[in-house]
């Protein structure tokens, strides 16, 4: 069986979870800050704060953003549920906009007609998707948030390692923050490198990099300049001293527990030693796929390579999906679906969003077929499912 997606686990990454293993920490230990620096270093941001999964990395920017009861919020229906639902975790309100039928992106000027028609400070903020690995160019997305006084979060899980090309030619690598608050990334097995499950936090603010770690911790901190108690307070006693006890932390939001082990950052340190490797490969798996498929009437959406495309996924947008799904299924390739319209789950729907009202979204779904895309994938393996999606055409 060919999985859409697939983890590279070499004998150097066994190695190392098993020397993290072994060391005193399991947890909050010094791989988790280690991780961090090199993960910030490799995406170009300042900070980075390491979390249990991509989703407790949503609702942690959230948080620190202040999201509340009946704050909007705009994002992409094309996405996976997570990058909405953080919203609502915070009680805020989804609003969804449609995407660009040539980039599958959220389209800005969809965003700016959202913006312009209502009431300016009717929106908190706007949670951009690199779908797929096509990074979202989000230089005009940040005039169009300074303009309406908006924050943003990308959303870069479909890509680390990819960028996109500002207005003076300037590569902007997703999750660097050049144009955004806050960036997030998932390290989930499918995606381009991973931890087992685990995410990770980008900014270059330090204020919201301080909150994160407290967030990510119940809200504690053991930071001796934060603390609001007096130094007799924390000893229990009256002191002479003029330091806080070792022992002594407080708890000054509430937050949550959403950190990762230290074997878990472990194993994201030797994974991310192979990254841009294993995305060269990637885009040379993408190049393949494009080059077999041009010029084929019933295969929509893809076209060459396209620079800094991450390549996540490999979409293409056909007729008779179901068919052709059913059909690779039968041979022994499981091609994926990215994804159902956010707007037409039944949670999503209570609030009023119908069919017809995200028409490009709707009309992609209808299309879209995502074939296999890893490192690991063979030539061999790859010629089999393009001569299986040629066969099923009659080609």
């Amino acid at each position: 069986m060919i999985p859409y997606g697939k983890q590279t686990i070499e004998q150097i990454d066994v190695d190392t979870v098993i020397s993290a293993l072994q060391s005193d920490y399991l947890t909050q230990g010094p791989k988790i800050k280690e991780f961090e620096e090199k993960f910030a270093e490799y995406v170009g941001s300042k900070y980075a704060v390491a979390v249990s999964n991509g989703t407790a990395a949503l609702h942690l920017c959230t948080l620190a953003l202040g999201v509340k009861e009946g704050d909007k919020v705009i994002t992409t229906p094309i996405t996976f549920a997570a990058s909405a639902n953080c919203i609502r975790y915070c009680g805020g309100e989804v609003v969804f906009s449609d995407i660009n039928p040539s980039t599958l992106l959220l389209d800005i000027e969809k965003v700016r007609i959202l913006l312009e028609n209502s009431p300016k400070g009717s929106y908190k903020g706007i949670i951009p998707v690199d779908f797929g690995g096509r990074v979202v160019d989000l230089q005009p997305f940040r005039k169009l948030a300074d303009e309406f006084n908006l924050w943003i979060i990308e959303d870069a899980c479909h890509a680390p390692g990819g960028y996109s090309v500002d207005e003076s030619n300037n590569k902007i690598a997703s999750g660097s923050c050049k144009y955004s608050e806050l960036a997030i990334f998932s390290f989930h097995p499918v995606k381009h490198f991973t931890s087992g499950e685990g995410g990770m936090i980008t900014t270059n603010h330090f204020d919201l990099y301080q909150n994160l770690l407290k967030l990510r911790s119940h809200g504690i901190t053991k930071n001796e300049d934060e603390f609001s108690n007096s130094i007799e307070f924390a000893c229990g006693q009256t002191s002479t001293s003029n330091n806080y006890p070792a022992w002594y932390m407080e708890m000054q939001t509430l937050g949550f527990n959403y950190r990762l082990t230290d074997f878990q950052a472990a194993l994201g340190l030797s994974q991310l030693e192979r990254a841009n490797i294993w995305i060269q490969r990637r885009r040379e798996i993408a190049l393949y796929y494009s080059n077999s498929f041009k010029d084929l009437p019933f295969i929509r959406g893809q076209s060459g390579t396209i620079e800094g495309h991450a390549y996540h996924l490999y979409i293409i947008e056909v007729e008779d999906r179901l068919g052709l799904y059913n059909y690779l299924r039968e041979n022994g390739i499981l091609a994926q679906i990215h994804y159902i319209p956010c707007h037409l789950m039944p949670y999503y729907k209570q609030f009023g969003w119908k069919e017809g009202d995200m028409p490009i979204s709707e009309n992609y779904y209808k299309h879209c077929i995502s074939l296999p895309i890893f490192p690991s994938l063979t030539n061999d393996e790859q010629t089999f499912i393009i001569n299986c999606v040629k066969k099923y055409y009659g080609k």
